[in-house]
């Protein structure tokens, strides 16, 4: 099936309604490689599992290849295909998919491998629509970073800041595979001690060493304190 295009999406990433009758979203920041080493790709096999363990759907940035494209594989092998929307800027296509076709043609996504695929113009629409899909998503919906490199890292951040900002107010979990996000976590403590981070917004970022952990962490996400309570318009 050919991945659905969109070209002018109505996002509104600042409606923040428990829906409690509406299966939980989790959306994964991971990266486009597998690393260095082969407990990052069990440690998204281990993910995946857990998500259909309990039942959530998966939102990720579309990629067929690297800690993405695993999440996506195994959970589509163990939930099927409507369990998985993959969004994906075009420009993006021929670096973070590839799926060869009998014809030799690549980028072609088979739903039922990796799920649903949406093609979006940039950037920013991606992340509106993976923060949209999780916002409307029942309770214990929030978003999960396994290891990565600048995009995950990038993506991460501007997710737990629009959590500050009160943009939206789920959960936001590191998936610290062996440590590997052990320098974050003490920048946040040392923004904290340096006065640029407010105690009462140190606990926004939450991490676990599990994949049971991390989904669990998100089922009992309680907001910091210090968040501010701002009123977002969609222009």
């Amino acid at each position: 099936m050919a991945a659905e295009l969109v070209t002018d999406p109505t996002v509104d990433a600042n409606q923040d309604i428990p829906s409690p009758s509406q299966k939980r979203v989790i959306c994964v920041f991971c990266g486009s490689s597998t690393g260095g080493s082969p407990v990052y790709l069990e440690a998204a096999r281990a993910l995946a599992r857990e998500l259909h363990r309990e039942n959530i759907k998966l939102v990720y940035g579309g990629g067929t290849v690297g800690l993405m494209g695993e999440v996506a594989r195994t959970l589509v092998s163990l939930s099927g295909p409507d369990s998985v929307h993959g969004i994906i800027p075009d420009a993006l296509i021929k670096y973070e998919q590839d799926v060869p076709t009998t014809d030799g043609a690549k980028n072609t996504i088979d739903e039922k491998v990796y799920g649903k695929t949406t093609v979006v113009p940039d950037m920013h629409t991606r992340k509106q629509m993976m923060a949209r899909e999780v916002i409307q998503g029942g309770p214990g919906s929030g978003f999960i970073a396994l290891p990565g490199g600048y995009g995950t890292l990038e993506e991460l951040m501007e997710i737990v800041t629009w959590n500050q900002l009160g943009i939206h107010g789920r959960g936001v979990v590191v998936y610290n595979v062996e440590g590997y996000w052990d320098g974050l976590i003490q920048w946040v403590k040392s923004a904290v001690t340096a006065g640029f981070i407010s105690p009462g917004n140190a606990g926004i970022l939450e991490e676990s060493s599990s994949a049971e952990g991390v989904v669990r962490c998100l089922a009992e996400y309680r907001n910091a304190e210090g968040r501010y309570k701002l009123k977002w318009e969609q222009n």
